[in-house]
């Protein structure tokens, strides 16, 4: 078992080597004029360790793929670190961009951050801020920056398909749900009960805990008995101790995984978790056995470059890899060219449309991705290893999740209580 100490562990050693990965290989020993200098920041603190520097693989795969270069100009990479925290977000943010001057911001990772970063964006238009893997809702749906862009789509969108699934064909009618109680599990949880609530399912009871969390002894005890299954969205280090906990305890009810629940961040680890999760039904951006050239070239290229990665890439990986290949080929468009404090490159992020490993992706009005998100289910591996088998491919899954946006609107922002599935 991945405990919390050994995460931190392993991510102080792999903080240091990202850091010298990404300085190193795009040294900034030229002069200012034929360099473009861009942040990144991922949490490299904290129970979401795991997941940052997986986040930091994938931002360090798409330059790698660039040599590190546009348009004969070097990419200067500066790394910021937080610890999941808004507060340590912004403070991050604010030094790559007051203190060492970068012009583009790649990050954050999560929901609440992300939030919070939105906000100071907007006390800083000519810097440009690009999403990280950061996922709640109103980071681009209520109140957007203009300055702030999202190609990795939104926790609710990841969820498409799922709830639907699960009443009709896991035949799963009464659940309960336990998330962390932030923005981003709000979304989440929401995404899927909208649907899941729609076609008839109950829930009997909501648990929210603060990220962190090691202990869930209480919350495993208060499991009403008579439930068809869990629904749980923990990440890193949080999902790992719930499902190690859930095993020692004999737990048995199916579970229903949140898209960072079943991700490589939390299946890539030992222990016995594997008991419980083959068979957990989940959605999101990506799924570990899509065979399409384009994702399989993906994960092979991930596998090489990374040997101390995942046996997949992780979603914070992918969605990282997605926003920074967008920054690149927006660059590309204006020939590297920021001296107009950023106004011809964002112009070019708000048009652009290209394919990613996981499909075609493109913005709508408020700078949001539209992208296909995949329905899945955890299976091992002929490798013994944990994947997430492809069921079906949702298409062009917006941030309305088809629903006309004043109507969408109406139902409410996402919060521990939102939909209430009466």
């Amino acid at each position: 078992m991945l405990s919390y100490t050994n995460i931190r562990r392993v991510g102080l050693i792999a903080t240091a080597f990202m850091g010298v990965l990404a300085l190193s290989s795009f040294s900034s020993n030229v002069r200012a004029e034929e360099t473009i200098k861009i942040g990144v920041l991922a949490t490299l603190e904290g129970p979401f360790t795991v997941l940052g520097q997986d986040g930091l693989r994938g931002f360090n795969l798409a330059l790698k793929e660039m040599n590190g270069m546009v348009d004969g100009k070097k990419i200067v990479v500066v790394q910021g670190s937080s610890d999941a925290s808004p507060d340590s977000a912004v403070k991050a943010a604010r030094k790559l961009v007051e203190q060492d001057g970068v012009s583009i911001l790649i990050g954050p990772l999560s929901g609440d951050e992300g939030l919070a970063v939105k906000d100071y964006a907007k006390t800083k238009a000519n810097v440009t801020f690009v999403n990280g893997s950061s996922a709640a809702q109103d980071t681009t749906l209520r109140d957007p920056a203009a300055n702030f862009f999202r190609f990795s789509t939104d926790g609710a969108q990841w969820m498409s398909g799922l709830g639907d699934y699960v009443y009709n064909v896991k035949h799963y009618k009464n659940i309960v749900t336990l998330a962390e109680d932030y923005s981003f599990p709000y979304t989440q949880v929401f995404g899927f009960l909208a649907p899941f609530c729609k076609a008839g399912g109950k829930v009997a009871k909501r648990f929210w805990v603060p990220i962190g969390t090691k202990d869930y002894s209480s919350q495993i005890a208060a499991f009403p008995d008579k439930i068809d299954a869990i629904y749980v969205a923990l990440g890193g280090a949080d999902g790992i101790n719930f499902l190690t906990q859930y095993q020692q305890a004999g737990g048995k009810a199916p579970l229903i995984g949140g898209s960072n629940t079943a991700d490589q961040s939390v299946l890539g680890s030992s222990g016995k978790i594997r008991d419980n999760v083959v068979g957990m039904a989940s959605a999101g951006p990506m799924a570990d056995t899509d065979s399409s050239p384009a994702f399989v070239k993906f994960v092979t290229d991930y596998k090489a470059a990374f040997k101390d990665g995942f046996p997949s890439p992780s979603l914070f990986a992918h969605a990282y890899y997605i926003n920074t290949k967008a920054v690149l080929l927006a660059l590309a468009k204006v020939k590297g060219d920021l001296s107009d404090k950023g106004v011809k490159f964002r112009a070019a992020l708000s048009s652009l449309e290209f394919d990613t490993p996981t499909g075609k992706v493109k913005l709508d009005k408020n700078r949001n991705a539209i992208a296909d998100m995949y329905l899945t289910e955890v299976t091992k591996g002929a490798d013994g290893k944990l994947y997430n088998k492809l069921v079906k491919v949702i298409p062009a899954v917006n941030q309305t999740l088809g629903i006309p946006e004043a109507e969408f609107l109406k139902l409410g922002k996402v919060g521990r209580d939102n939909p209430p599935c009466n």
